[in-house]
């Protein structure tokens, strides 16, 4: 492909800011760089039609953490980690709805329920347990003296589920197409342009620029690099990140559906809300933890199939429904789930393995990378 000379001139001279993905990290972070240099010219690059990765295909929890999700990172993290994982995320969030308003993003706290099975009474029984100390630990974090988790008998008729939940009232859903859609309209608003279909392949850090190449010998320069794609970082640098897919189906309208809020169930392998009248519902990635560590969107039948039997048999068991759509996202986790916000090179830079955690620290993410560039 040949770029003609309007083309180039327009769109690939003189680029100040780069930033590769145009997800909620990447466009966060080129709205703070427009914050912070209001005459640089910042250009995103978008590989896909549509935000590739999971900002725009995952199940739009606020997603602040479940017990046994907590628990399970107090055995590979310290306290004041995983703490500090919490309040990222508290904080993460608020930038997101100060940023764009929960009109616009649909915004419903409606709290979150961890839902155990019958047979882990075990897991049950701990989590139960340690409910006091969980919220000890989270009492300065959510700028509320009321308790974050607490115990509720379940009102919802779900079957081959332990009786009690365990409720987080801070927990909310959006939506994320419309949060997507919101942060495009701003960048636009603001003066920074957004490249779809423009996948960038490599780039060389040399003499004071960034020599970017995308497919078909298409080549052009930038001041600056801010790699944003998360999932697919392996495809531009070596660091600890591993993709993985989520798959994800959604129900046809339910008529008198009586769910609502959002849910995790299962270790938060599984976990499901309402949208409207309807049922989304996800996860079950650790039927295959190797295949779904894939950049490959799609569905398997193995996932498939066991999001729908649980449908029937644990969420709507007296309820008929049909699956309107299915679909898969790509995240990017690690064998630690503090996100890598880091310079790379002299003029390069990444914000990437958010860990399924998009939502509610995307945005600060995105901060925090245009942060790492120093004012002068």
């Amino acid at each position: 492909m040949n770029l003609s000379f309007w083309e180039r001139d327009t769109w690939f001279s003189n680029i100040d800011f780069a930033v590769i993905g145009s997800g909620i990290v990447g466009l966060s972070c080129a709205l703070s760089l427009r914050k912070r240099f209001p005459n640089a010219k910042i250009v995103v690059f978008e590989k896909g039609m549509l935000p590739s990765g999971a900002s725009t295909k995952n199940a739009g929890f606020a997603c602040f953490g479940s017990v046994s999700e907590i628990l399970d990172d107090l055995r590979t993290h310290s306290e004041e980690e995983v703490v500090e994982l919490i309040r990222a995320r508290v904080n993460g969030l608020n930038l997101l709805r100060n940023t764009l308003g929960d009109s616009q993003l649909e915004f419903q706290q409606q709290g979150g329920y961890e839902l155990f099975t019958e047979y882990d009474r075990e897991l049950y029984e701990n989590c139960l347990e340690k409910v006091p100390y969980i919220n000890s630990l989270l009492k300065n974090v959510f700028f509320d003296e009321n308790e974050v988790f607490s115990i509720k008998n379940d009102p919802f008729s779900f079957n081959n589920i332990q009786k009690q939940l365990i409720f987080n009232r801070f927990e909310g859903q959006l939506n994320t197409g419309k949060m997507m859609h919101a942060l495009i309209r701003k960048a636009s608003e603001m003066g920074i342009l957004v490249l779809n279909n423009a996948n960038i392949v490599s780039y060389l850090d040399k003499n004071d620029q960034i020599l970017i190449k995308m497919p078909e010998n298409v080549e052009f320069s930038s001041k600056k690099l801010f790699i944003a794609t998360n999932g697919f970082a392996k495809q531009l640098f070596s660091e600890d990140v591993i993709p993985a897919r989520a798959q994800v189906l959604i129900t046809h309208p339910i008529k008198n559906l009586h769910i609502k809020g959002t849910f995790h169930l299962d270790r938060g392998y599984y976990y499901f809300r309402n949208v409207g009248d309807r049922v989304l519902f996800g996860g079950g990635r650790n039927l295959d933890f190797s295949t779904e560590e894939t950049m490959d969107f799609g569905t398997t039948g193995l996932v498939q199939n066991r999001l729908e039997e649980l449908l029937s048999t644990t969420i709507l068991p007296n309820t008929s429904f049909t699956i309107d759509t299915r679909w898969s996202g790509i995240m990017g986790v690690g064998q630690q789930k503090k996100p890598i916000v880091k310079q790379l090179s002299n003029n390069v830079y990444c914000g990437v393995r958010l860990g399924g955690m998009g939502i509610a620290i995307g945005s600060s993410i995105g901060k925090q990378l245009a942060d790492l560039l120093p004012s002068s």
